[in-house]
């Protein structure tokens, strides 16, 4: 693999891609891996998230580059060249944008440039290893604080495992068990959810923004304090979802 699929790579992207898709990408993974949207008190995934973010402002910009937007001969953090959009107006992709409850964003502060590296900890090792994942068991198991991010989880036994602050952005656990799982603060981030078994699992704190739910059963499911939703659901998908009252949602 050269430097520019590289690149292309780090953004999730084919090489090829358009300019387009490359601000895209770019907003779509700042979005992701901002520090705000990580539990602050796990050193782990905060350094993760500071070295994601200076991956993909690099390789943005030299994209940018390669397609003729630097004209002096020198890269610039995305950071402060927003990228031009067909209406003519600009984006400035660094500011994280934090969801409200009514589906709308609100401007936060700027991503700071990273800070010194911390000594990285001793890797545990996870069932992330393998990208496919589909139909395995993992019932009971202690998948904490782990990054199973695009990994295939379709149809595998999660039954009763503790997933908490665990990092599964665009998952797919289509027909998964989870029932009884643990997936207190999880990041579900644009997961795929259809058909899984989520019964009486802990969904506190849990980030479903984008995920879809279509079929999937949540009966019993714990997803509020009181009378206060205590789950992120903007623009998650939950036609014909068995809501945790027992009533199929529309």
């Amino acid at each position: 693999m050269n430097e520019l699929e590289r690149y292309y790579r780090i953004l999730e992207l084919e090489p090829g891609a358009t300019l387009d898709e490359v601000n895209q990408a770019y907003k779509d993974l700042v979005f992701v891996w901002h520090p705000d949207r990580l539990p602050k008190d796990n050193i782990r995934l905060q350094q993760k998230a500071q070295e994601k973010l200076k991956a993909i402002n690099e390789a943005r910009d030299k994209l940018r580059s390669f397609n003729g937007h630097s004209t002096n001969g020198k890269h610039h953090t995305a950071t402060h060249h927003p990228s031009p959009q067909p209406n003519g107006k600009h984006y400035a992709a660094s500011p994280y944008q934090s969801p409200q409850p009514n589906g709308k964003y609100d401007h936060a502060s700027h991503y700071q440039s990273p800070q010194p590296k911390r000594p990285s900890p001793t890797p545990n090792h996870t069932p992330n290893q393998n990208p496919d994942l589909s139909g395995k068991d993992f019932s009971r198991a202690n998948l904490s604080n782990k990054d199973l991010s695009g990994r295939n989880l379709s149809y595998a036994n999660l039954t009763g495992a503790d997933l908490s602050d665990t990092f599964m952005h665009k998952v797919i656990l289509r027909g998964a068990n989870l029932s009884e799982a643990n997936l207190f603060r999880a990041n579900l981030l644009l997961a795929d959810l259809r058909e899984a078994n989520l019964r009486n699992a802990n969904l506190i704190g849990a980030d479903l923004s984008g995920a879809d739910l279509r079929g999937a059963d949540l009966t019993g499911a714990k997803i509020r304090s009181g009378d206060r939703l205590l789950v992120k659901l903007i623009g998650a998908n939950l036609a014909g979802a068995i809501m945790p009252d027992g009533h199929t949602h529309s």
